[in-house]
């Protein structure tokens, strides 16, 4: 293990500023399910117990999926290690039937679940996960594989909302994991390793095996954890002056439109910003998050044009009617019913030539996971 690997005081002092007695919160819940990164994460609040005193109310909670034969046993150990410590620890159990498609990201989110309800419970403002370069590294390559978008390729933030006035912090994320590796060594701690996590079922896995490879051609940990930072820099910009060109844009909408905008306040937009724009509509007309492409489709294959040419546009997309209108402008409403017979429903679900102004067919975005 080199120097720069193992440096004990940094991992300390990325923990610090979320159990310092000087910032007022209600306290933190950290996350361990007993590999190397967030033992660590226990171990360096331990530290900071040592340091400071009980100020802080400091609480582990682990969950368990139920999806490995050793978990429960696994979960227990955490527990133990937990009140050697001196910390509260509770076993979060993920019940009931597990997905056959998409296992880890159904994980991800009861897992996030579990965690944001058990600190609402306890009054906490933190939930605190072990999370590292590596792991931002494999999360920025898996989301360009997906063709993801500055969103997407921002990767983990380290700190985003989770759950009413509970945040979820990523302290570690700056720092490689083979530094916490050693910092569990140095205090004579012994992780558990996930065997899934090498799992060639799971693409992240799978990516884990290649990144060696790539670092050897330039593409390291450290470039692509800059790429994320850089995305997220541009992604703040864009998000702001999306949200500000919505304010402007938007319009009282009368049932059953449930949102209505400007169409000249639109016009002139940079495809950026107007692709976030519609984003925001569809968020408060309750269609979720739509991938960024068929998004884009929406935006550039036919809502530009139609702006450009102040021609009519009819669309369904997420369960909406999406309508840009002379008199209207862009509204979104409930998209009628489509029906079976003569089909009149279908027509007005893919949109007339008459009503439309071309022949082209509808673009459908059903609802989806977001990048």
């Amino acid at each position: 293990m080199t120097a720069p690997d193992f440096d004990p005081a940094a991992i300390e002092a990325a923990l610090a500023p979320y159990v310092a007695p000087a910032i007022p919160h209600g306290g933190v819940l950290l996350a361990v399910s007993g590999g190397p990164d967030s033992t660590a994460l226990m171990q360096a609040a331990k530290q900071a117990l040592e340091r400071v005193g009980p100020t802080i109310p400091l609480h582990v909670a682990t969950v368990d999926h139920g999806l490995r034969s050793a978990s429960a046993v696994e979960a227990e150990g955490v527990a133990t290690l937990a009140r050697d410590f001196g910390l509260p620890h509770r076993i979060l159990a993920w019940t009931g039937p597990k997905p056959a498609h998409g296992l880890q990201a159904a994980a991800r989110g009861a897992r996030y679940a579990l965690l944001g309800a058990h600190a609402q419970r306890l009054g906490l403002d933190w939930v605190l996960t072990g999370h590292t370069r590596d792991d931002q590294a494999e999360t920025v390559l898996m989301r360009l594989l997906a063709g993801s978008g500055p969103e997407g390729l921002a990767g983990m933030r380290a700190v985003r909302p989770l759950v009413g006035r509970v945040r979820l912090g990523r302290p570690f994320l700056d720092l490689p994991k083979a530094g916490l590796v050693a910092y569990c060594v140095a205090h004579g701690l012994t992780p558990i390793q996930d065997a899934s996590n090498a799992d060639p079922r799971f693409a992240r896995a799978r990516l884990r095996r290649l990144l060696p490879d790539l670092a050897r051609e330039g593409l390291s940990d450290a470039r692509l954890t800059r790429l994320a930072a850089r995305c997220a820099r541009d992604d703040a910009a864009l998000t702001d002056a999306a949200r500000a060109a919505y304010v402007t844009a938007r319009r009282p909408a009368d049932a059953p439109t449930l949102v209505r905008l400007d169409a000249s306040g639109l016009a002139n937009l940079p495809d950026a910003v107007l692709i976030r724009v519609v984003a925001l509509a569809l968020a408060e007309a309750g269609a979720g998050r739509p991938r960024l492409e068929r998004i884009e489709s929406l935006v550039l294959d036919a809502l530009r044009p139609a702006l450009r040419d102040r021609a009519p546009l009819r669309r369904t997309l997420a369960g909406l009617l999406v309508s840009l209108t002379r008199g209207r402008g862009f509204t979104l409403a409930p998209a009628p019913a489509r029906t079976g017979g003569d089909g009149a429903g279908d027509r007005l679900a893919a949109g007339v030539r008459d009503l439309l102004g071309k022949g082209g067919g509808a673009a459908y975005i059903g609802s989806e996971c977001p990048d």
